[in-house]
């Protein structure tokens, strides 16, 4: 039974069809990006905007079309979380270490992608839910347990590091071993956008991460929080609103990058 399914796994992998809708889903990735850097700047310059994956999706779902585009954001970003799942467990030949890094690395990007898929979903569906409430409820459950306050410290710790690793990619270029760049000025720019997309990615994420120890050290879940609660810190910080515009410049950047890796992306590297 295994060996059928790692022989279906493949043959999914492989087929042309699935690549097209994993590529769809980095497209669908930068778009869901772009709606998220604009209402971090909104926030910035003053708006009371959700600036996060869940904010996104009810500003698509006003727009015209809107359940629509939701279903097509759903499909892609699923699929691409698929695909990142097979990515981590269809066998290469790979060593242990290596394979055991490759689970860390690809499993949660596609259980992430997946996630955010079923999310849009909902919200094409008539559902409004908000990741910053859901995420102070959930820290609030964790806190209750014997030892909530070590694992919600240890999630911070761990989503702290992903942003870490994210700024490093930024930093080091990294990225663009999984991209198949364009010569030339094309190449020049999607460079810049991936750094400081990356950057500002990555920024964030630590900002959520330092966020969520505290609410461990303090035993407070309201302060705990998704990417909103983030960018709500950021702004409270001095000259926070210019800070903001910068990292909301930053994620459009990394939608810009990510579109573009819907055609540039090396799939299976």
């Amino acid at each position: 039974m295994p060996s059928h399914a790692r022989s279906a796994a493949r043959e999914a992998e492989a087929n042309p069809a699935f690549r097209v809708a994993a590529r769809a889903g980095y497209a669908a990735n930068g778009i869901l990006h772009l709606v998220i850097g604009a209402l971090v700047i909104a926030v910035g310059l003053g708006a009371a905007e959700d600036s996060d994956q869940t904010g996104a999706f009810r500003a698509v779902a006003a727009a015209p079309l809107g359940a629509v585009a939701l279903w097509a954001l759903a499909v892609g970003l699923v699929a691409l979380g698929a695909w990142h799942l097979l990515q981590a467990f269809v066998p290469r030949g790979l060593s242990v270490p290596r394979r055991i890094a490759r689970i860390a690395t690809e499993a949660p990007q596609g259980i992430v992608f997946l996630v955010i898929g079923v999310v849009s979903a909902s919200v094409a569906l008539g559902a409004r839910p908000r990741a910053e409430q859901a995420a102070e409820d959930v820290s609030q459950g964790v806190l209750t347990l014997p030892i909530g306050g070590f694992v919600l410290g240890s999630v911070g710790v761990a989503v702290a590091a992903v942003g870490v690793g994210f700024c490093g990619m930024g930093v080091r270029r990294s990225f663009r071993d999984k991209v198949r760049l364009p010569d030339g000025r094309g190449g020049v720019a999607l460079t810049v956008l991936g750094v400081s997309g990356f950057l500002a990615k990555g920024v964030a994420l630590a900002i959520v991460g330092v966020l969520l120890i505290i609410a461990a050290i303090r035993v407070e879940p309201d302060t705990a929080g998704g990417l909103d609660g983030a960018v709500s810190a950021l702004v409270a910080l001095p000259a926070g609103p210019l800070l903001a515009c910068i990292v909301g410049a930053g994620f459009l950047a990394y939608g810009v990058f990510t579109i573009f890796r819907a055609k540039y992306a090396r799939l299976g590297a």
